[in-house]
């Protein structure tokens, strides 16, 4: 087992390029959620003519993505993932649009068949406008009880950044916006961090789960939780997931 200051030093020094966590799976394990939201969004693909995708991050989602129609469009708004954004994804003709907020996007009326949407937030009454009628969003949503273990653990009074964010909420939010849901699902899938190394690159990765995240303010906490590691062989948390597909109606 390496040390805690090794751990520190290496998060201290790391830091993330696009939306791709491939470097941490042996690390940090987290179980899939019921539903398979790369095979919905495949079968949206079918019926679809013109695509945005929400929060591309780095394009790494979507350029996975088989048959792809040739209007596409995807914007992105943290500018380191921008621009490996548009290097991914310029080549395959597909336009990466910079944004400042999720409540004016940069495309006219009835613009998209379908909106996709992974773990980035959205304004329901935007998204409504820029779908066709008969335009569907599909979204997988990080939930306000995600690892909320974490926080149970590392601070004195924890607090969760997005409650009540959750199906039933965002659910309702579509159908005031005029959407009708055609589906909804919730899960809490299983999530171990292996080393505290792991932990904390996920929380510099993700700094909404700890707003005032940092090594040094939460170091003693960190150190425990290392000892904790090492004697249990990792430290257990759940996600929170939600997915929402709706329709814009004719």
């Amino acid at each position: 087992m390496k040390t805690f200051e090794h751990y520190r030093d290496e998060a201290e020094d790391w830091s993330l390029k696009g939306w791709d966590f491939s470097d941490l799976t042996a690390r940090w394990h987290e179980s899939a959620p019921h539903w398979d939201y790369r095979t919905l969004v495949i079968d949206l693909l079918n019926q679809a003519n013109a695509v945005l995708d929400m929060g591309t991050g780095g394009g790494e989602f979507l350029a996975s993505l088989p048959n792809l129609p040739k209007d596409v469009s995807a914007t992105e708004a943290w500018p380191p993932n921008v621009t490996v954004a548009r290097d991914r994804l310029t080549p395959l003709g597909i336009d990466v649009s910079q944004i400042q907020d999720d409540d004016l996007l940069p495309y006219p009326d009835n613009r998209f068949d379908l909106v996709i949407n992974r773990h980035e937030s959205f304004d329901p009454t935007e998204v409504f406008r820029v779908l066709k009628p008969g335009g569907r969003f599909i979204t997988q949503q990080v939930g306000a009880r995600d690892n909320r273990e974490i926080n149970d653990r590392l601070m004195d009074t924890p607090q969760l950044s997005f409650e009540p964010w959750e199906a039933d909420h965002a659910g309702a939010l579509l159908e005031k916006a005029g959407f009708a849901v055609t589906r909804r699902e919730e899960d809490f899938p299983a999530t171990r961090f292996l080393d505290i190394g792991a932990l904390m690159l996920y929380l510099k990765a993700i700094p909404w789960q700890i707003p005032d995240f940092s090594i040094a303010s939460y170091e003693k906490a960190l150190v425990e939780l290392h000892h904790h590691i090492e004697q249990t062989g990792g430290f257990n948390t759940k996600a929170h997931r939600f997915l929402l597909v709706a329709k814009k109606g004719l």
